[in-house]
């Protein structure tokens, strides 16, 4: 019997496959199509020719800790103990799926907030543990009335997501003043911040889980080296929690991975003494203009876009179908691939918006509009 009878194949692997089944330009799927930084592709090379092949500390390399650690110091004025509570992880996705393992038990409540990344449900599932998927205002902010009205004494995490994945939105001041509200009338409730997408914000700068004091005791904060490096395929994150909540999810990552490629982690743990994280929002917003500037020429109404690689669109004024047909259409008629929102809502709402990926190169975003101008 399946522990997951509901879960089948997810969007971003249909979307994909029929990107190369039919020969589309493939702005579905996360994952930019530019080249890497050579001075990251250079450090690989030096250290897969070093005897450097074996197991690594279970909580990662040690050099590299200290630089995650210098990091969270400089971008968000929070001094971390690299030693306890700091966590390599394979791929933010891990860290996700340990940090509930480990916090979550069964019949706890877990509050999502939808439109909400596919990873999140499933290891509350496997907790024996039951997700409560909650839907975002329309205009994707937070309903703060909804969100306390759910919340219980079972409740025992509340998921976020900032900047968000798929609309691209941040979150303000406020809504870290209400979730603050909210853990002080809950002193059991945990915050797992999905926070992947930090150094790509635009006009607005992001606000990190790191910068407040009274949330972070009670704050497990996930970061991707994939997503700000451009290395997706390496599958390389990390974690910051306090002491007593890091020692619970070493447990499970221990049993899960025991320890990360130890190559990528020599790698990074070079590049980050050369890369200055603050451009990458600048190396964002030069695409998100160009591509938006693009899109202006087609039917689509665009929605802002605040951080992430991600821009919404809405093609209410061009047809009434579902999302999911309006996708498989614009890949089977059109030659470009993008993801409905619905997949993203337990309840598969239907917002007439689609997603499109814009961390490609010019030439990819161009030809893509140019096809989408013949709607």
């Amino acid at each position: 019997m399946s522990k997951l009878p509901h879960i089948t194949t997810s969007i971003f692997s249909i979307m994909s496959q029929m990107a190369n089944e039919y020969k589309a330009i493939n702005l579905s799927q996360g994952f930019p199509n530019f080249p890497v930084d050579e001075r990251l592709k250079n450090s690989v090379a030096k250290w897969a020719k070093e005897e450097v092949h074996q197991y690594l500390p279970m909580s990662g390399f040690p050099p590299l800790l200290e630089k995650i650690a210098t990091l969270t110091q400089k971008s968000y004025y929070r001094k971390v103990n690299p030693l306890t509570d700091v966590l390599v992880t394979a791929g933010a996705t891990e860290g996700i799926f340990a940090s509930i393992q480990a916090l979550v038990n069964p019949k706890d409540e877990v509050l999502i907030l939808d439109p909400s990344y596919d990873c999140y449900e499933t290891p509350v599932l496997l907790c024996n543990a039951i997700p409560k998927r909650i839907n975002l205002n329309d205009d994707f902010t937070p309903n703060w009335e909804v969100i306390g009205n759910v919340m219980n004494s079972k409740t025992r995490i509340i998921i976020i997501n900032n900047p968000h994945n798929p609309t691209g939105k941040i979150w303000t001041e406020n809504d870290f003043i209400q979730l603050e509200n909210l853990l002080n009338l809950y002193p059991n409730l945990l915050v797992l911040s999905d926070e992947v997408y930090e150094y790509i914000t635009f006009e607005n700068k992001h606000i990190s889980i790191n910068q407040k004091i009274n949330l972070r005791n009670r704050s497990v904060i996930v970061s991707s080296f994939g997503k700000s490096f451009h290395i997706t395929g390496w599958k390389i994150g990390y974690l910051i929690a306090p002491e007593h909540l890091m020692k619970e999810i070493k447990k499970v990552h221990q049993f899960l991975v025991f320890s990360v490629n130890s190559i990528s982690q020599y790698a990074i743990n070079d590049y980050m003494e050369v890369i200055q994280v603050e451009e990458l929002g600048k190396f964002y917003q030069q695409k998100r203009d160009f591509f938006r500037n693009l899109l202006e020429q087609t039917k689509f109404d665009l929605l802002p876009c605040e951080g992430s690689y991600f821009q919404i669109a809405s093609y209410a004024s061009i047809c009434d179908a579902s999302d999911l047909d309006f996708t498989k259409k614009l890949v089977t008629d059109y030659g470009v691939a993008t993801i409905p929102l619905s997949p993203f809502y337990a309840d598969a709402k239907q917002t007439q918006c689609i997603r499109f990926c814009f961390a490609k190169d010019e030439t990819t975003l161009q030809n893509a509009v140019e096809l989408l101008m013949k709607l």
